[in-house]
């Protein structure tokens, strides 16, 4: 372990961190390069276990990875076009993949290098990807506009549902629910109720593309993001699904498209999005405060967040791998206020791989 991490440890490339909207500081530290996950572009990463992420892009393969040691644990081989997103069950060894090649492939850590089951029945790009609370059912959405639910033990097809231009980017699951959001090239976001397989809510229409959602974990707030350039669009959106369709905030401040956006754990509400502009940004949900920006430059789009717990986050980049990114008081703040405003944060990068 000594070797392989010394054999890939290299000085950082330096990182450009901006705390708040208001500072802008340069850090220029060591940043440990561990074994890469992947050769390629990465579409997707997820947690398995407090230690463990899971990831898959361009090489088509799914990575299980010790972040906290730097070693890869097993990447699996199955599909044959790139993996475009990844989800595991919670205390679980599950790994469910979705790919371009039109299949959902699951997998388990403890019984080998095969998938054990395959769900097979989209005519197009599987981009959504969700598993129910009991961890029976998986929910599945594609450019094909065909939601489907699926039986894991089985891989049967028990609902299809299509709607015109409904071409899904993403997919999740409300916690302790029957209840499905997910997200839409038409701009629209629209809430399922599994039982029915029935559309009970759409929320009115953004101006852009919708990329990505996440579901706070009281199962309260959905939160969204948006397509754009030039800084028009690219917002995230908080909503309240307690009340469909009823915008709380925006969080504003990329100039390209906001690709992922994540409620971060702990007690702190906070926000995480990642964008086409390369840049993570940490947001107080409320208020929608941002509290710290970190730009990797020349890491090109940041498609996806895995936050592990509210100080580390995991960051999924086309043009340099899977970024570990930590957060803390700012030091020119300690427990008080600085130049970014109450709660602003110091982002930086600790390794990347």
């Amino acid at each position: 372990m000594g070797k392989l991490q010394s054999k890939f440890r290299k000085r950082s490339e330096l990182y450009r961190a901006t705390q708040g909207e208001k500072a802008d500081t340069t850090f220029d530290s060591q940043v440990v390069q561990y074994e890469p996950a992947h050769q390629g572009s990465i579409n997707t990463v997820t947690n398995l276990s407090p230690d463990l992420c899971v990831s898959g892009g361009s090489d088509q393969a799914v990575v299980v990875y010790d972040w906290k040691q730097g070693r890869m644990c097993q990447s699996f081989q199955g599909h044959n076009r790139e993996v475009t997103k990844v989800v595991c069950y919670p205390g679980s060894t599950w790994i469910f993949s979705a790919s371009r090649d039109k299949t959902v492939l699951m997998w388990d850590l403890n019984q080998g290098d095969e998938p054990i089951q395959e769900f097979c029945g989209h005519e197009l790009v599987v981009n959504g990807l969700a598993i129910s609370p009991d961890g029976r059912k998986l929910c599945t959405g594609s450019r094909d506009n065909w939601m489907c639910l699926w039986d894991i033990e089985s891989a049967k097809c028990e609902q299809r549902h299509n709607i015109s231009r409904n071409l899904v980017t993403h997919v999740c699951w409300v916690p302790a629910s029957s209840s499905v959001v997910q997200t839409s090239e038409d701009k629209t976001i629209r809430v399922w109720d599994s039982r029915a397989w029935q559309v009970t809510n759409t929320f009115p229409a953004k101006q852009y593309i919708q990329t990505h959602c996440d579901v706070s974990p009281n199962g309260n707030h959905l939160v969204s993001s948006s397509n754009g350039f030039g800084g028009q669009g690219c917002e995230a959106t908080l909503w309240d699904l307690r009340q469909p369709g009823c915008k709380v905030v925006e969080y504003r401040g990329h100039l390209q498209t906001t690709a992922c956006c994540m409620f971060m754990p702990g007690s702190t509400a906070r926000v995480a999005t990642s964008s086409h502009d390369s840049s993570v940004k940490i947001w107080d949900q409320n208020t929608a405060v941002c509290l710290g920006t970190l730009s990797l430059d020349g890491a090109g789009p940041l498609v996806s967040l895995a936050p592990s717990d509210c100080n580390n986050l995991l960051c999924a980049s086309f043009n340099s791998g899977l970024h570990h990114i930590q957060m803390g008081p700012h030091p020119a703040q300690g427990s008080g206020t600085g130049a970014g405003g109450a709660g602003g944060l110091d982002i930086k990068v600790v390794a990347h791989f």
